[in-house]
């Protein structure tokens, strides 16, 4: 059985951490399988919106601890860190398209940390998240030290990373960590259209967007408004923009390309 699952339509790309056995935790295969993945969906130019969700009751539950404490099949950490989850959150920030994290079950340790990368976080009302590092000792990893102050700030961040609370659908979403919750019953449906509406836009330009939000954590005020500049030049001379307009004047509904 395949640890990942990639289903394409309507532009979006649909995602499946598919493990459910062990709560779609992470092994050295599925974790390699998952960079493969967001490449092939970067490179395809039909993919215009990537959703991440997992298989069974569980989003994630982080590493495999069986993998960890096998003597044989211990990638050791600096491996797992470098070779695994340093690139999937790099390829998570880099591509240049919408990414959704579908919570539907826990997310717990790099979990979590993975779909706080993602640009947009939905999650069930039945979801928790957790970080779940200090309880055995280990230190947050997968950028939650980066994003998580980020989204929430230092004082929740630093309680949550080090007491390791669980923290409720409804929490996150009051706290700032999450954008929406969805019914369970209608998840995926709901999920979906969110899919859709954002491939459905300039993609061209929710891209450029997503390139200055990354600058925006290490910029100062004027390198942000030079890139914006920049960035904004690229942005009209595309093809979106020419129909954005276009469709303004003429008053109906434009259809972007997402070039």
């Amino acid at each position: 059985m395949e640890s990942i699952l990639l289903k394409k339509e309507n532009s979006v790309a649909w995602i499946t951490l598919n493990r459910p056995e062990v709560f779609n935790s992470f092994n050295r295969e599925m974790a390699l399988l998952l960079q493969k993945t967001l490449d092939d969906c970067n490179a395809d130019a039909t993919v215009r919106a990537i959703v991440i969700t997992g298989n069974g009751k569980a989003f994630c539950a982080g590493q495999d601890l069986k993998e960890v404490t096998d003597p044989e099949l211990n990638p050791g950490f600096r491996k797992i860190l470098e070779e695994h989850y340093n690139p999937i959150i790099q390829k998570i920030r880099n591509i240049e398209k919408p990414i959704i994290a579908a919570v539907n079950g826990v997310a717990a340790g790099a979990g979590a940390n993975i779909a706080l990368a993602c640009d947009f976080v939905v999650a069930t009302e039945h979801t928790s998240f957790i970080q779940a590092f200090s309880k055995i000792g280990l230190i947050p990893d997968s950028a939650g030290t980066f994003f998580l102050p980020r989204l929430i700030g230092l004082q929740r961040a630093t309680a949550l990373m080090m007491l390791g609370d669980k923290v409720t659908a409804q929490e996150a979403l009051q706290m700032g960590m999450i954008y929406k919750i969805f019914p369970a019953a209608f998840f995926e449906e709901e999920v979906m259209g969110l899919a859709i509406t954002l491939a459905n836009m300039p993609t061209k330009a929710l891209g450029l967007t997503k390139r200055l939000l990354n600058q925006s954590m290490n910029n100062n005020l004027e390198q942000q408004l030079a890139l914006e500049s920049d960035l904004q030049i690229e942005a009209s001379s595309s093809n979106d923009y020419k129909e954005g307009v276009t469709a303004f004047v003429e008053k109906r509904k434009p259809e972007f390309k997402g070039n």
